[in-house]
């Protein structure tokens, strides 16, 4: 039934979406010569997976120096605004991802996690979840990661959509910090 429900409200969120999504598009591609970010992340039973997000890093190459990447301006408004995180209703679409669950990390921290905290990976990962609605940027890893067994344990449709309209509202009002000692997190 989650499945079914992700595949109906992402397919639907495209559908509504797509203006929005294809003028952020048109836009990236004019001013920057890349749409999309792509980064294997480690989903449900730890398998890689190509997430997808707005691009919003531009190279500054320098002679006799490595390239530098930089956020642009409109890569700034896109994190603010999360609209950097729409691609990724195409992966819940693909199956890679879920609505809600825990948000995907990156691959090297696969190696360092309790046995605990490898219950995050029994389900798919997700666009938002209860550590975000919960904190965000603003909570250490542990932290995360125990608000994100507590989901695993006690998932269900009425918590979903609970953290779905707690998402709506945090998007809405811009809560939430994605910037941790000038460096982002996810």
């Amino acid at each position: 039934m989650f499945r079914l429900r992700d595949i109906l409200i992402a397919g639907s969120a495209l559908i509504v979406l797509s203006p929005v999504m294809g003028l952020i598009s048109i836009v990236l591609y004019i001013k920057y010569g890349s749409i999309f970010f792509v980064q294997k992340r480690p989903g449900k039973d730890e398998q890689l997976f190509p997430m997808l997000k707005f691009s919003k890093m531009w190279a500054d190459v320098r002679w006799g120096r490595k390239a530098q990447l930089g956020m642009t301006p409109f890569g700034h408004w896109l994190q603010r605004t999360s609209l950097d995180e729409l691609p990724q209703l195409i992966n819940v679409l693909l199956g890679h991802m879920s609505l809600v669950g825990p948000r995907p990390l990156l691959e090297e921290y696969l190696p360092l996690y309790t046995e605990t905290e490898k219950q995050r990976h029994l389900i798919r990962p997700g666009i938002t979840g209860w550590a975000q609605v919960n904190g965000r940027s603003s909570l250490d890893f542990k932290a995360r990661f125990v608000l994100d067994v507590w989901y695993v344990q006690n998932r269900s449709h009425l918590l979903d959509l609970k953290i779905l309209w707690m998402t709506v509202g945090k998007v809405l009002r811009r809560e939430g910090n994605r910037f941790e000692g000038g460096r982002m997190s996810e």
